[in-house]
């Protein structure tokens, strides 16, 4: 199976391991060893650990605006040694590399064109822990030297996380300022919807300084998404909400 005939000119990873420890940088480490030609960067570290029905929602927002020909390494792997398969999708001039546990389902379903493939292959050495390594990585390697690894193609119907839905009305990801990034694109809401979470009602603002001080609101931030948080301030904090945490739409009548 032939590569498209676009070259893959970086390779970004999408990762839940953490900003400190030795994951990120063993996988760095291993993409140098075999591309050392191609540059290797960490787009995210730090999504919400183990879940991938989450940053499934972040994925799609955090690649519009990134150039084209980039391969991103995708690991949020709570079944890793389990049974889920391993994904290559190449969609709109992208690749992506991951499990099939959801984290992928909504890329491929948004994409204009998606080649969906299940990988059949696996090196010499895998360890059952962590295939990030030891799998995607290599797997990464060989698509950036313009190879395939075997793959079985696919049906995009079959994937984990193919029925969630298009929106996601909770938390998915929470930045170093407390901002509370949701899995709503705010291109599908009206300026005049306004949020709950608890009893507080929270309303919409263009930006930052368009509120006081300490005011929350929420806003289309610079991925789309519809965002929640206080003008210097930490909404994580006040409003006391975690990823996974749901959030209520709702208009006043008139």
């Amino acid at each position: 199976m032939a590569i498209s005939n676009h070259a893959i000119d970086r390779i970004a990873l999408v990762t839940d391991f953490g900003g400190t420890g030795p994951y990120v940088g063993q996988v760095k480490l291993r993409l140098s060893g075999l591309l050392p030609q191609v540059p290797v960067m960490d787009l995210v570290s730090d999504l919400a650990p183990f879940r991938a029905d989450l940053a499934a929602y972040l994925l799609p927002a955090l690649v519009r605006d990134i150039p084209a020909r980039t391969l991103y390494l995708c690991v949020v792997d709570p079944g890793v040694g389990g049974k889920r398969s391993a994904l290559v999708i190449e969609a709109d001039g992208d690749w992506y590399v991951g499990p099939d546990n959801g984290l992928l389902a909504l890329v491929t379903r948004r994409a204009g064109k998606a080649r969906d493939l299940r990988v059949d292959w696996h090196p010499e050495v895998l360890s059952s822990s962590f295939h990030g390594r030891d799998l995607f990585a290599p797997v990464a390697a060989m698509l950036c030297d313009g190879r395939v690894p075997p793959c079985t193609e696919i049906d995009k119907g079959t994937l984990i996380g193919n029925d969630w839905p298009n929106q996601l009305a909770k938390v998915i990801y929470v930045d170093r300022y407390g901002n509370l990034i949701t899995g709503m694109q705010a291109a599908d809401l009206d300026k005049d919807t306004q949020l709950r979470t608890g009893k507080r009602e929270i309303a919409y603002a263009r930006t930052f300084c368009a509120v006081s001080p300490g005011q929350a609101f929420w806003y289309e931030n610079s991925f789309g998404l519809v965002e929640l948080a206080i003008n210097q301030g930490n909404a994580h904090h006040t409003l006391g909400l975690d990823p996974g945490d749901r959030i209520e739409l709702f208009r006043h009548s008139s």
